[in-house]
């Protein structure tokens, strides 16, 4: 045991915001550790479901999803020893700047529920609490999409 240190792994969640950052979807907990590229992966209806739903539009995703290029528009990664080109960093732009409402998803769950700022339980029912929260949002603005 090792004194002073906290030893807490917590989890991650997906979640998938329609495009004005309304949380629609949220998976199981995954460990902490997890890439969110492998998180992703390990809900086999995600990815074609997804490609279907966004039809002319492109889902947006981080870096941490740049494994999933062909379902997932990522923004341009700096090369070592580089610099992005003009039109590689006016993308990044454009595709942060529209991310970022995406990013209201979370925001919304996490400011709507404050229990989902700072969990210190088992990693393993944040799954459960957060689906929960999403049940009551969902509800109690009566939308669903």
């Amino acid at each position: 045991m090792v004194v002073g240190k906290h030893h807490t792994h917590g989890g991650n969640i997906q979640v998938v915001g329609v495009p004005d950052g309304w949380p629609i979807w949220t998976s199981e907990v995954r460990p902490g550790r997890e890439h969110d590229t492998t998180a992703a992966r390990t809900h086999p209806a995600l990815l074609p479901a997804l490609t279907d739903a966004a039809g002319d539009l492109r889902t947006l995703g981080d870096l941490g999803y740049e494994g999933l290029a062909d379902t997932i528009t990522v923004a341009y990664k700096r090369p070592k020893n580089g610099g992005l080109l003009l039109v590689q960093q006016q993308f990044n732009k454009a595709h942060n700047s529209l991310r970022a409402v995406g990013e209201r998803a979370n925001a919304l769950l996490k400011m709507t529920f404050r229990a989902l700022r700072n969990i210190g339980l088992d990693p393993w029912r944040i799954g459960k609490i957060v689906a929960a929260a999403l049940a009551i949002l969902h509800t109690e603005y009566g939308r669903t999409t």
